[in-house]
């Protein structure tokens, strides 16, 4: 199956850190940063009020915020960042209903040979339009993108807009389903995963993760589906597709995995209904370093749990 490397020696993002509520002000939570010791210390002392900062400016605006450069902006890392070679970043909230549960932040570099996209979509006029990404190497793509727009049903983000569920979609260069085909497959992309995000209001998000062969947002996916709206105890999921660049498709009918609240780290997702970075190779699926699980609220609720792993 044609989909992310096998054996990957660099990632499209550099790092992943989620921020919960304290208060009136954001707190670290978890994060993974590789081996950038330095900067991870710094952000661990972090704090963000609302409005302050990349974090702080998701909360405020309640939506997803896309940050290509760091130079005189209102990121609060500049200077750490250059140090670390991170350059641009895209920060998500994650709401139930009116309630902030988290921000999820994402930090990529940027060079000649780093490939994927990051995308932010929204509602306007009956279409879903690009209202920002970041996309790496990849130039062409990125201008196809800004002269796209998408019906709902049709494409990665109009079938995640219509069905109001995240969705995993495989050969993007080659897939008739996929409406940028011809461009993915020039810029080498491979894999899409896309993610609607609640938001207070009636604005519609939809965040979608593109990943390429040489550069691979994440190794596997995997989408869980809640099978209770509750949050703690109770709770539980059932994995509803995957695909993994060693293994292929994850999901099988005959052999469901299904899984409870503190079970692992989808459980905790369920557990806590807050998202998590883990990087306790002890913890997780053979063969990984780390991973990212968020949950998908609708109405208040956990409807699913979404994982990457790197």
């Amino acid at each position: 199956m044609d989909i992310a490397l096998d054996s990957p020696t660099r990632t499209f993002i550099e790092v992943t850190e989620v921020w919960v509520p304290d208060g009136d002000r954001l707190v670290w939570s978890s994060g993974n940063y590789g081996a950038l010791g330095e900067f991870a210390a710094l952000s661990e002392q972090k704090s963000f009020a609302k409005g302050e900062g990349l974090p702080g400016k998701a909360w405020a605006e309640a939506r997803p915020v896309v940050l290509k450069t760091f130079d005189g902006s209102y990121f609060k890392r500049i200077e750490a960042a250059k140090e670390a070679g991170l350059t641009s970043a895209v920060a998500v909230p994650i709401f139930a209903g009116e309630t902030l549960k988290a921000v999820v932040v994402v930090i990529c570099a940027d060079d000649d040979a780093r490939t994927g996209a990051i995308e932010v979509w929204h509602e306007s006029n009956g279409f879903l339009m690009l209202d920002d990404g970041y996309y790496g190497a990849a130039r062409h793509f990125e201008w196809v993108s800004q002269h796209t727009h998408f019906p709902r049903g049709q494409g990665l983000p109009g079938g995640v807009w219509a069905a109001n569920a995240p969705m995993l979609m495989r050969d993007l260069g080659s897939g008739y389903r996929f409406i940028r085909a011809d461009a993915a497959g020039k810029a080498g992309l491979t894999t899409g995963l896309g993610l609607p995000i609640a938001v207070p209001g009636d604005k519609t998000y939809v965040l979608t993760l593109l990943s390429a062969r040489g550069t691979p947002i994440a190794r596997r996916f995997e989408l869980w589906n809640a099978h209770t709206s509750k949050i703690g105890n109770g709770a539980e999921a059932v994995l509803a597709d995957g695909i993994c660049a060693r293994e292929g498709p994850l999901w099988d009918d005959e052999n469901e995995r299904r899984v409870g609240a503190w079970q692992g780290a989808i459980g905790q997702v369920l557990g806590s209904g807050i998202p998590v970075v883990k990087f306790d190779t002890a913890t997780l699926t053979a063969g990984y370093d780390s991973m990212v699980a968020l949950p998908i609220y609708r109405n208040g609720a956990i409807t699913h749990v979404v994982a990457w792993y790197y």
